[in-house]
């Protein structure tokens, strides 16, 4: 226990968030592997390509939704467990492992019904009456629903490795259900035909090999949490205070997959819908790499500034602020410049479908990163901020953010460009437009935080006589 205090409270706060972040990064972007490997293959199977990349992109908001879901109840499980382990409280961070295993359970009990009763219907509402499309589409999200508790589980073990530090085993267990699925992909698409169904059985079982590696770890190697059977019981105060900073996370994740629904019926009004809807399920799969390395550094500072915070050491918790914006923003500004370069071959990737839709996919795409790319430098300072506020103890706030970049500045942006001529080259530039005016609005809400939070707890640190331990949060 006083290894980990030393590991989250001291030394260099730049280099601690670099070394616990990343492995986030890594961690964070191998989810979107999942699905962009899946699209590859797909896209890439003949005649059937660009159907399979249509019936993918219409289930893509509920395989958003699952990781939304798990994740935000992560981010929950991961603060409490950061806070109590600041605090000392070595009980409280054992009852939050056993009700974050509950409720792993009670999530994955609800996409496995909607497995069985609302896959077909979801997928028909967006295919226009595509009877191909639509059968393969409900074959695919009916197998990645009722066999989603592989990816709902890792979400929540994963975390409780992050919280004490063990960032390093995560990503182990991640890389290792992300080369599974690889190699499961082409084998179930190419040698065995399974075609689309095939995408879906290699992308489960590879989340289920990230759940036992996560789990074999959290169980033989975090010996700073307790695993008593006791713990899994419902506790509605423990509940309540993961879902105090999770239910805004879950929400905040849950808006991808609003966002991603509500852009794919918009522009299935558009002339050439096909193509645009498409070109856009596949950028936004290749977008996901950028997005989820920007989480994965707001993961390490909500799981830092959530320790040093119910320690009450203001230094530290302001230079996770600093550090943790800057060094997200050097993550997304690299990412920006690789993309710029990169948009081609990303593009290519998806080049070999048969037929011209396949060939304007591979143009519109390569268009759609060189645009939208411009504002992942906003986007990585927003998301940055979320991670500040959610460690602070804000809810609301982060969420407001995430409405902002995903629904309210978008959609409108997005109607607007595709009643546009040639709205395959134009109605990307709604995301970047979107970015800055969030990012604006993210400043605002981070100037404030910091008064409201660490000056105060600055001002009492400074009164106390040199040498004195800093109170805990919960004891200011």
């Amino acid at each position: 226990m006083e290894e980990k205090a030393n590991k989250m409270s001291g030394g260099s706060v730049c280099g601690l968030i670099w070394k616990m972040g990343l492995p986030m990064i890594v961690s964070m972007i191998l989810q979107a592997v999942y699905n962009i490997v899946d699209t590859a293959f797909v896209i890439n199977m003949g005649e059937e390509g660009v159907a399979g990349n249509l019936a993918l992109t219409f289930a893509f908001p509920v395989q958003l939704l699952i990781i939304a879901v798990g994740v935000g109840t992560g981010v929950g499980i991961n603060a409490l467990l950061s806070k109590s382990l600041g605090e000392g409280n070595r009980q409280k961070a054992d009852r939050t492992v056993g009700n974050g295993i509950f409720l792993g359970l009670c999530i994955y009990a609800v996409f496995l019904l909607f497995g069985l009763f609302g896959a077909r219907p979801f997928i028909a509402m967006q295919s226009n009456g595509d009877a191909f499309v639509t059968e393969i589409g409900t074959e695919y999200l009916t197998i990645c629903t009722t066999c989603s508790f592989g990816a709902i589980g890792f979400t929540i073990y994963e975390r409780f490795l992050q919280s004490t530090g063990k960032t390093l085993f995560s990503t182990i267990a991640q890389i290792s259900g992300a080369a599974a699925n690889i190699v499961l992909d082409y084998i179930f698409i190419y040698p065995l035909g399974w075609g689309v169904a095939g995408a879906a059985w290699a992308t489960v079982i590879g989340q289920v090999l990230s759940l036992l590696v996560a789990m074999f770890f959290h169980y033989f190697f975090n010996r700073e949490l307790g695993n008593g059977l006791k713990n899994i019981l419902p506790s509605a105060k423990i509940i309540g205070e993961i879902y105090h900073i999770g239910l805004s996370a879950a929400l905040m994740q849950g808006l991808l997959s609003v966002m991603m629904l509500g852009v794919d019926l918009i522009l299935g009004t558009a002339e050439n819908a096909d193509l645009i809807q498409g070109s856009f399920g596949i950028y936004y799969k290749i977008m996901q790499f950028a997005l989820f390395a920007c989480f994965g550094l707001s993961n390490t500072i909500i799981s830092v500034l959530s320790y040093n915070y119910g320690m009450g050491d203001a230094e530290h918790s302001r230079a996770c602020v600093r550090w943790g914006i800057a060094n997200t923003l050097i993550v997304s500004a690299c990412i920006t410049v690789l993309f710029e370069a990169l948009a081609d071959p990303l593009a290519g990737i998806f080049g070999m479908a048969s037929g011209t839709g396949g060939e304007e996919i591979v143009g519109v795409v390569s268009l759609a990163v060189r645009i939208a790319s411009i504002g992942y430098l906003f986007m990585g300072f927003s998301i940055a901020v979320q991670g500040v506020l959610q460690a602070l103890g804000y809810a609301l706030a982060p969420l407001v953010i995430s409405c902002l970049r995903l629904a309210v500045f978008v959609f409108p942006a997005v109607w607007l460009l595709t009643l546009s001529a040639g709205a395959e080259g134009t109605v990307w530039w709604a995301f970047p437009l979107a970015e800055v005016l969030t990012a604006a609005v993210s400043l605002f809400f981070l100037r404030a935080a910091i008064r409201k939070k660490l000056c105060p707890m600055a001002r009492e640190t400074a009164k106390l006589p040199q040498g004195s331990v800093p109170l805990k949060n919960s004891q200011i």
